[in-house]
């Protein structure tokens, strides 16, 4: 009886910790009056909101990064799979070379790298357009994913599809009945992460979007001059977040 009870104790703490935060936010971004020291507001409004989607340009701001961030996803995902499927389990910790290239754009400054690649988007016309900050966001989000989907492509993997080759399963019935159930766990951290790394990236936006607006940039501005509306964009960053978490959970115990 004390396990559970302990067990129980722990998620109400760990679910406190992150709950709590974001109601604080939420309850900010409609707070048109808080002053201090009342716990609560003296008066709740949607000003926040109105600013963020009015003078603060957040409409357009959230579909440019929802744009990005799937398309980082998805090339991720497609890219990602066959690295790491060529790689295997043959990376770690045999090759500490190639782990170590593939984690460099992870050691630098987001901003750094994307400083770096803005030299050679100039060259390559693509500075400032839709194209250049998926590329730059592909940079910084595809070691996650193939670390991640490495981890998922073990010996039993290999088992289970010569078991399935042996009874007669072409290529495609393997990928569809075997691979891609047994991976379904990194797919989904894969997918989840590569999503939040895009999602979250200011740095290297800054320095490659040449003023295209994502939800990050027009954000930032808005943290320290009003917190209101720092508040409610925070709020409309946290959404789509947590629906990816939502769809990765949902990925560890559900059949694709």
């Amino acid at each position: 009886m004390a396990e559970p009870l302990r067990q129980r104790l722990t998620q109400a703490v760990l679910v406190g910790l992150f709950v709590v935060p974001l109601a604080v936010i939420a309850l900010q971004a409609v707070a048109d009056s808080w002053r201090a020291p009342s716990l609560l507001p003296q008066q709740l409004g949607w000003r926040g909101f109105e600013v963020a989607f009015g003078t603060g340009g957040a409409a357009s701001a959230i579909v440019n990064s929802l744009a990005v961030a799937l398309l980082t996803t998805a090339i991720c995902l497609l890219v990602g799979w066959p690295a790491a499927r060529a790689l295997g389990g043959r990376l770690l910790p045999r090759n500490g070379l190639i782990a170590l290239l593939i984690a460099l754009p992870l050691l630098m400054p987001t901003y750094l790298a994307g400083f770096g690649l803005t030299e050679w988007f100039i060259r390559l016309g693509i500075d400032g357009t839709l194209a250049g900050l998926v590329l730059a966001h592909v940079v910084l989000a595809l070691p996650y994913a193939i670390l991640i989907l490495l981890s998922g492509f073990n010996r039993t993997v290999d088992e289970l599809e010569e078991m399935a080759s042996t009874t007669g399963a072409g290529p495609l019935r393997r990928l569809l009945w075997v691979t891609l159930p047994s991976m379904r766990p990194a797919l989904g951290a894969a997918a989840l992460l590569s999503f939040l790394v895009s999602w979250s990236q200011y740095g290297s936006s800054l320095a490659v979007g040449a003023g295209r607006s994502t939800l990050p940039i027009v954000m930032l501005p808005f943290v320290r001059s009003d917190p209101q509306v720092g508040a409610a964009f925070a709020v409309l960053f946290v959404v789509p977040a947590l629906i990816a978490l939502t769809f990765a959970a949902r990925s560890q115990r559900s059949p694709l």
